[in-house]
């Protein structure tokens, strides 16, 4: 596998857009469009994106375990019902949660993008992201729905719909990579958003994968089913599962491989490439994390079993104590091993190894349990990269796992005080 640059349109077939529709501008009524000329909807901050194949696709989705759950959720899981979908219209600035109506503009949403590609309302999957409980507005999406048809393209509509689905990310997130699959190259393409609300169980996050692999429906939801637990499931910025974290993956079959109908050669390799592209994408959630500074990995080896490992890595990466350590660049890793002790994994305290890492090097701190004498100044040092890993050897098993988080900084607290007004 090889990455290579075009997002979710380096696939054949895929096309994509974002413009500024007026999302945001719009809260405070629902049934007004507040973009009126074509320089408008194609200048400042995007906020209506959408992705369109030119053959149907294969789909699978996972959502947040979230027991709220936002009304573009359920819309999907009913479009998904048969496996199949042609496109994606997302929003950002609302997210359609908890709010008047919600079910109906997320219904409308969709008909919108139908109309605007001449598909039917039920091929489209349909998300949203920003602020609960406030009417979407609608009319704004229905205006700038052809606007944004009419602008979807190869070249440069990734990078537009990966800014208009973000909130308070500070950079787009997107990738792809290429691979071969029985003699034919492959293509997998991606976007994602996710910066706070983002905790381990589809925490907090849209993502939308394109390929254009010839795959099965089960084959497809099988790749994803495996891949997302080890990879956005293991992300934590602030403890919080949002209401709308959504990952869809969509297949064209363009590629024109042997189709993958089994868990034979090809499917392994695909699921691999996946997992390598999501894994990627997690990590950049996790360094993207609202008022972050630095990316704080954890790796738990050596342990009785993955899930143990796991749950440990996560129990640290998700402790508000460890998170402001990392940020004031303090070795305390007592609350490292407090973290562990309280995650209800199953280990031995005397037998933990902890250790500090970034691209300077290095430095133990706490051997069979207990503390080690260390260079204060040296492990300060270490801890000031952009991203730092926290390496912990259970001695107890051959089993590993990594999670990723980062620091807890003053500007998530400036952010989260008033992010809806």
């Amino acid at each position: 596998m090889k990455q290579i640059s075009g997002g979710v349109t380096a696939p054949k077939g895929f096309l994509a857009g974002g413009i500024r529709c007026g999302v945001k501008k719009g809260l405070a009524d629902g049934n007004q469009p507040v973009v009126s000329s074509m320089a408008d909807y194609l200048s400042g901050k995007r906020d209506l994106a959408m992705i369109l194949s030119e053959k149907e696709c294969t789909a699978a989705a996972v959502y947040t375990m979230n027991r709220v759950k936002a009304a573009p959720l359920y819309v999907t899981m009913e479009h998904l019902e048969d496996g199949v979908a042609w496109g994606v219209i997302a929003n950002s600035g609302n997210a359609n949660a908890c709010a008047p109506e919600g079910h109906e503009n997320a219904q409308r949403m969709c008909e919108a993008a139908a109309q605007a590609t001449g598909r039917k309302a039920t091929d489209f999957v349909v998300a949203s992201t920003g602020v609960i409980g406030q009417t979407l507005n609608i009319a704004a999406i229905e205006a700038g729905a052809p606007v944004l048809a009419g602008q979807l393209k190869k070249e440069g509509g990734s990078d537009e719909a990966a800014h208009a689905i973000m909130t308070t990310d500070t950079e787009k997130k997107e990738l792809a990579a290429s691979l071969t699959l029985g003699g034919k190259t492959v293509t997998i393409g991606a976007i994602a958003k996710g910066s706070g609300m983002i905790h381990p169980n589809m925490g907090t996050m849209l993502c939308f994968i394109t390929t254009d692999c010839a795959i099965t429906h089960e084959m497809l939801t099988d790749a994803l089913h495996e891949v997302v637990p080890r990879t956005f499931n293991r992300v934590t910025v602030d403890g919080d599962t949002s209401t709308n974290d959504m990952c869809v993956v969509l297949a064209n079959g363009m590629a024109e491989n042997p189709l993958i109908e089994w868990k034979d050669d090809n499917y392994t390799l695909f699921t691999q490439a996946l997992h390598a592209l999501c894994r990627e994408l997690a990590r950049a959630i996790a360094g993207d994390g609202e008022g972050a500074t630095r990316l704080v990995t954890c790796h738990v080896k050596n342990a009785r079993s993955e899930e143990t490992a796991e749950r440990l890595a996560k129990a640290v990466v998700g402790s508000p104590l460890v998170k402001a350590a990392m940020f004031g660049t303090d070795a305390n890793w007592g609350r490292v091993l407090c973290a562990m002790g309280y995650s209800k994994a199953p280990f031995r305290p005397e037998y933990v190894d902890i250790s500090f890492r970034s691209d300077l090097g290095e430095i133990p701190v706490c051997r069979q349990g207990a503390g080690l004498d260390f260079d204060e100044e040296r492990a300060k040092s270490i801890l000031s990269r952009d991203e730092v890993l926290i390496d912990v050897d259970l001695h107890e098993g051959e089993s590993e796992a990594e999670c990723w988080g980062c620091d807890l900084t003053y500007d998530y607290v400036k952010i989260n005080g008033d992010y809806r007004t």
